[in-house]
């Protein structure tokens, strides 16, 4: 059988992000060994890529250059790490597995924990804001705006401050949709903004196409996440299983039940996929990785 080029593409991009991340990442050995050596853990050998995955299929509909994607995407990941470390904190969800092992702070102390996401936020900023070639600087400053607010009140750490607040509460599904969107969106979001602001100027209404397709596919993302909690078992996802339903977090699955989440998802993708319909050839690798994104599950 022929091998599927999609997942070929995905493994190479994959592989790419990876070799990119640890040439960004400080050496282990560097002083401090503890703080560099955390970051390194949280970051490499794990994780989808999700957020990379869709820079640089959103980048290859303008042209971008590859080597700027994979920096792009690099960053964006940074972003996602350190939100993981936090996340993962007493203070915050308390878990003790992710990505298959040992969470930052059980491996490293709460105290390092908490400097690795700080320290991985910040590198993120650096090397996003590092020149990148053929980019305008002007280009580049909006681009480090939109992951500013992407990552901020505004967005990822406005959805988890909404989150916290509404453990044992209950949600309406605008209520729902509202803090997913920033909480999980918003990153998901950038990631398509960026890499389609990393080459040939699009249109603002073409831009605003990509931007409803990351909106929508943003949101199955996480539909499909509350899916997996309940129905895949902590081995097959990575992290504690049954974790939202355990701490009574309002999700997708308790306000909608499991069969309408799904349907939902699949609504999500289908509205995703009308968003690329003028973008023809050039999105048909967004199109599949908001196939692979709902697909995660069923």
């Amino acid at each position: 059988m022929a091998a599927d080029p999609f997942i070929g593409w995905m493994t190479d991009i994959q592989q790419r992000v990876e070799r990119t991340l640890e040439a960004a990442l400080p050496p282990a050995e560097a002083e401090p060994c503890a703080l560099h050596q955390a970051m390194r853990y949280a970051t490499l050998g794990g994780g989808k890529r999700v957020r990379p995955l869709l820079v640089c299929a959103a980048g290859e509909i303008v042209g971008a250059a590859p080597d700027n994607l994979l920096r792009i995407g690099a960053a964006i990941e940074m972003i996602h790490a350190y939100s993981l470390v936090h996340d993962d904190m007493p203070c915050m969800d308390d878990d003790v597995l992710r990505r298959g092992k040992a969470t930052c702070h059980v491996a490293y102390g709460e105290a390092n924990a908490l400097l690795t996401g700080d320290a991985l936020q910040t590198l993120a900023f650096e090397v996003l804001a590092t020149p990148l070639p053929g980019v305008a600087p002007a280009e580049q400053l909006a681009m480090l705006a939109t992951l500013s607010r992407a990552a901020g009140h505004a967005g990822m750490a406005g959805g988890q401050a909404i989150d916290l607040a509404s453990v044992g509460q209950p949600l309406t599904l605008p209520e729902l949709e509202f803090m997913h969107l920033l909480k999980t969106g918003a990153l998901i979001r950038a990631a398509v903004l960026l890499g389609a602001r990393a080459g040939t100027p699009l249109p603002a209404e073409r831009l605003a196409r990509l931007d409803h397709f990351a909106k929508r596919i943003g949101l199955a993302f996480q539909v499909v996440d509350d899916v997996l909690d309940c129905e895949a078992d902590t081995q097959t996802l990575g992290k504690t299983a049954g974790k939202d339903a355990d701490n009574d977090k309002p999700t997708y699955v308790s306000l909608m039940g499991l069969s309408e989440a799904k349907r939902f998802a699949r609504e999500l993708r289908d509205d995703a996929f009308a968003a690329l319909a003028d973008f023809g050839p050039a999105a048909e690798r967004l199109g599949a990785l908001a196939d692979y994104i709902v697909a995660r599950s069923f």
